[in-house]
């Protein structure tokens, strides 16, 4: 196996930098949007031969890592929260949260008989892959927000109003999200996968002191137990130039850095015990080749060759990126950064 990935995820001297891409299989690629003209979202993610043909067809790009193709919100509906995918609008949660009725009434589930598909498709993936797999899950925030805002969000409001005004059922509800997570991912890493990333995307606009209270505790209750696997475990979200410090507390062996934290500052500031991921900003990718291969080497640079860098954007490729531009950075990370 292609192990660079792995070894600099745990620090360790690499020949050259790792790299991968949040959202690596998706719509951007053609042949991801032919079977989307065949199958929904929700299909290609629960079955499991056609979640693990959609997680190879970015290997022929040269990354170093794959990553399962399936949805943060796949635990909501077993745990009482139905969901569509609406054409245009994104998660739509047909019975937001509203009250601590509902909150009591959603299930901590068991992922190995509800999101039995999931692990399926691992399974298979572990027998035909030659570089990692990583697993992954939403963070307790970042799942709470969908659930009590119905879908997404530009503020919010209701989340906080929430959170702020009745911290009793805030808590019970981050209590219950954090323990399927734990158990999703648990259960992710009993199945094969060789790292996890937890995606708290949407924690950066929290006030630091709010997410020390509402939402550090929860997180601590995931991280802290699985980096007992030993595998890696990838702590990320995006807007968090003022909460780094806190999410090294909150757990992970790597800290995902967005693109508006320069690296090296932020490094620093989760310390050189951890390692870092990060932190190309995805609109690079978007004009030229020259251009993204500039943005690219930035990255490099403020790495400087030190063990524990894995490259990647600061979140997910956009649907509209040109795939010679994704494999363009691909091949100049691997040059520029041959030790």
């Amino acid at each position: 196996m292609n192990d660079l990935f792995l070894r600099a995820c745990r620090r360790e001297p690499v020949d050259r930098t790792p790299v991968w891409f949040m959202r690596q299989a998706g719509r951007y690629m053609p042949e991801y949007r032919k079977l989307r003209e065949k199958h929904t979202l929700l299909e290609l993610c629960r079955t499991p031969e056609l979640a693990v043909e959609v997680t190879l067809q970015p290997l022929r790009l040269g990354v170093d890592a794959a990553i399962l193709f399936a949805d943060i919100l796949l635990p909501l509906e077993p745990m009482g929260a139905s969901f569509e995918f609406a054409k245009g609008e994104g998660p739509v949660i047909h019975e937001p949260i509203a009250s601590r009725e509902q909150i009591e009434r959603l299930r901590v589930i068991d992922p190995e008989a509800s999101l039995a598909y999931v692990l399926s498709a691992i399974k298979v993936l572990k027998g035909e892959l030659n570089v990692p797999l990583i697993g992954f899950a939403g963070g307790p925030f970042t799942l709470s927000s969908y659930l009590v805002e119905g879908g997404k969000s530009a503020n919010f409001a209701k989340t906080k109003k929430l959170m702020f005004g009745e911290p009793d059922a805030w808590h019970a509800l981050m209590k219950k999200l954090a323990e399927v997570v734990r158990r999703y991912l648990r259960a992710q890493v009993a199945a094969g996968v060789d790292a996890v990333q937890l995606f708290d995307s949407w924690v950066g606009d929290l006030a630091p002191e709010d997410y020390v209270e509402y939402v550090q505790p929860h997180v601590r209750h995931v991280l802290g137990d699985l980096e007992k696997t030993g595998v890696p475990v990838i702590h990320f979200g995006t807007g968090t130039a003022t909460l780094l410090e806190a999410m090294r507390e909150a757990g992970g062996t790597v800290i995902g850095v967005d693109w508006c934290t320069p690296l090296a500052a932020a490094w620093e500031r989760v310390g050189r015990g951890r390692a870092v991921q990060g932190n190309m900003d995805p609109c690079a990718l978007l004009a030229t080749r020259e251009i993204a291969v500039k943005h690219a080497q930035r990255v490099l640079d403020a790495a400087a060759g030190r063990p524990g860098h894995v490259f990647n954007l600061g979140h997910g490729i956009l649907p509209e990126t040109p795939v010679d531009h994704v494999r363009a950075v691909v091949d100049h990370v691997a040059q520029a950064s041959a030790r």
